[in-house]
C-alpha cells in the first residue's frame, strides 16, 4: 500500500549559522550514550597517555629547574634561534615568490600528466626528512649532479662574466634549501586549495569590466584566497622551524652558520640538559601557537586544512 504524503519521515534540516542543534530524538540517545562511551575512553587515556603526559613532563622538568630564562641567554640558545629567524624568514619569503604562482597553475590550468606533478609537488611532505637530506646532498653537493659544476665555477655564454665556484652544501644556504624542500609544499597544497575555490565567474566579471589580468589577479584572485593563502604560510613557517633530519644530513650541525633550534637540542643533550629543555619547550609553544592561529584562521574564514 503507498504511503500518504503525511506518512513520509521529515527532511533532515542542518540548523543555521549561530542556531543551537536540536537535540537527537530520544531513541538515538541511549546508543549514543554507549558509543560516546566505549569511543571515548580510550580516545582519552590515548591523549593523555601518549600526548599530553610527555609535553607536561616536559614542561613540568624545565620549570621546575627555574633555568628557563636562564637558558636561553646561552651563546648556543641564542646562535640557534638567531639563525633559525633568518633562515626561516627567508625560506618563507621564497615559498610565497615560488608557491603562489605554482599553486595558481596546479589549480587552474588542464594538462596531460597533471596528477602526477600534483603528487610530486606533494612528495616531500610524506618523504622521510633524511632521504630529502640524502636526495639534496645527490643534487647540490661538491659531487652532486649540479653541486660539482657549482664548485669548479662558470661562465656566462654571451656576457664573458665569470663565477667563481660556490658550494652550497654545509653552509646557511644549505638550510634555507633544506627547509624549502620540506616546507614549501604545505603551502603549495593551501595555495592551491585557495585558487581552486574561487568561483571564475568573479574573474570573467572583473575582466569584462576592463580589469587587466594582474588586475584581476591581484585585486581579486589574491583577496579572495588570502584565508588559505595565510594558513598555508603559517604551516609552511612552522615546518621550516621545526626542519632536522634534511638540514643535519645535507647542511651539517655547525654553531653560528648550520645549527638551527632543533639541531641545537641534540647537541645540547649530550652537554647542557637545561638548554636543550628550553630549546624544546619555546618550539613546543611556538608550534601551538601556529596551530590555534592556523585553525583560527582556517575557521574564521570557512577553509579546511
Amino acid at each position: 500500500m503507498a504511503r500518504s504524503l503525511d506518512d513520509r519521515p521529515a527532511a533532515i534540516t542542518r540548523p543555521a549559522r549561530g542556531e543551537a542543534a536540536a537535540p537527537p530524538p530520544r531513541a538515538l540517545r541511549g546508543p549514543r550514550l554507549e558509543l560516546t562511551a566505549l569511543f571515548g575512553v580510550p580516545g582519552a587515556l590515548f591523549v593523555a597517555v601518549v600526548i599530553l603526559l610527555p609535553l607536561v613532563a616536559l614542561l613540568y622538568r624545565t620549570f621546575q629547574s627555574g633555568a628557563f630564562l636562564t637558558s636561553l641567554r646561552l651563546p648556543l640558545v641564542v646562535a640557534a634561534l638567531r639563525l633559525t629567524a633568518v633562515t626561516s624568514a627567508i625560506t618563507l619569503l621564497m615559498a610565497l615568490a615560488f608557491g603562489t604562482p605554482l599553486g595558481w597553475w596546479l589549480a587552474r590550468a588542464r594538462f596531460p600528466g597533471k596528477r602526477g606533478l600534483d603528487a610530486l609537488v606533494d612528495l616531500p611532505v610524506v618523504l622521510p626528512p633524511v632521504v630529502a637530506g640524502v636526495a639534496l646532498l645527490m643534487a647540490f653537493g661538491r659531487r652532486g649532479l649540479l653541486g660539482e659544476r657549482l664548485s669548479a665555477g662558470f661562465t656566462v655564454p654571451g656576457l664573458g662574466l665569470t663565477v667563481p665556484g660556490l658550494s652550497l652544501s654545509f653552509s646557511t644556504a644549505a638550510v634555507i634549501l633544506a627547509q624549502l624542500f620540506v616546507a614549501t609544499p604545505f603551502y603549495i597544497r593551501a595555495a592551491r586549495v585557495g585558487f581552486a575555490r574561487i568561483a571564475p565567474e568573479l574573474e570573467e566579471a572583473a575582466a569584462i569590466d576592463g580589469a587587466s589580468p594582474w588586475q584581476v589577479f591581484r585585486q581579486i584572485t589574491v583577496p579572495l584566497a588570502l584565508p588559505a593563502l595565510s594558513s598555508g604560510l603559517v604551516l609552511c613557517w612552522a615546518r621550516a622551524v621545526g626542519e632536522f633530519g634534511a638540514t643535519l644530513m645535507f647542511a651539517g650541525n655547525f654553531i653560528g652558520r648550520t645549527q638551527t633550534m632543533p639541531l641545537a637540542i641534540m647537541s645540547a643533550m649530550e652537554t647542557d640538559l637545561y638548554a636543550a629543555l628550553a630549546l624544546a619547550v619555546l618550539l613546543v609553544l611556538v608550534a601551538f601557537a601556529v596551530l590555534l592561529g592556523s585553525r583560527w584562521l582556517a575557521g574564521r574564514h570557512g577553509v579546511e586544512l
